[in-house]
């Protein structure tokens, strides 16, 4: 038994540019293996609706009850910025990562 740990995240703050993609992974372990809840503002992010056509998620089972999560938008729009919150969780511990978005005005 082993209460759901983040061990690996992304950068905490992102900016990123209209038009192009954005990408935020974590990377968790726990007994049993945890499972890995993306959130945007606090609201799960298959409950956001515009979100469906620009959003992947993709997992990877790794050995040692670890799991990796990426979370991709592309391509990214100005109502994309805010925080998100990779939450790695198991019947033992919740750990969680929240990372902020902002786009950029310079260049493209």
């Amino acid at each position: 038994m082993q209460g759901a740990q983040i061990e690996k995240a992304s950068h905490f703050d992102y900016e990123f540019f209209l038009g192009h993609k954005i990408v935020f992974i974590c990377v968790a372990r726990g007994v049993p293996r945890p499972r890995i809840t993306w959130y945007k503002d606090g609201i799960e992010i298959f409950a956001h609706p515009y979100m469906q056509s620009i959003l992947q998620i993709s997992e990877w089972q790794l050995e040692g009850d670890r799991i990796k999560s990426k979370l991709e938008i592309d391509p990214a729009r100005q109502m994309d910025s805010g925080n998100y919150e990779c939450q790695a969780d198991n019947k033992y511990a919740i750990d969680s990562r929240t990372f902020k978005a902002d786009f950029s005005s310079l260049g493209s």
